[in-house]
């Protein structure tokens, strides 16, 4: 699987927050009855890289917000996300990872 990705970090109060889409879905927004999914630029547009990277980054978050297909299937296949909690908006794919810490 390959295509590149938006991967952007936030640490917050000792969160480690990831942003991470599909680049084609930079800066778009989807709708689908009442529910709104802004890819925004400001919020996701970090560094652009492949999708294979994205388990570095999914390892060192504590909270992820993940857009797209590319990213969505790689977050599933390394098990941080279940497919069975993932939004479809406009059939574009959403989740949110948070992990507890105990």
């Amino acid at each position: 699987m390959s295509g590149k990705i938006y991967v952007k970090i936030y640490r917050v109060q000792g969160e480690v927050l990831l942003a991470a889409c599909d680049e084609e879905l930079l800066g778009k927004t989807f709708r689908e009855g009442e529910l709104k999914l802004e890819v925004k630029e400001r919020f996701y547009k970090g560094e652009l890289v492949d999708v294979e990277s994205l388990g570095k980054f999914l390892e060192e978050a504590t909270i992820a917000n993940l857009t797209g297909e590319r990213v969505i299937k790689k977050a599933i296949e390394l098990g941080y996300i279940d497919e069975g909690r993932v939004l479809r908006i406009q059939g574009v794919p959403h989740a949110q990872m948070a992990k507890m810490m105990w």
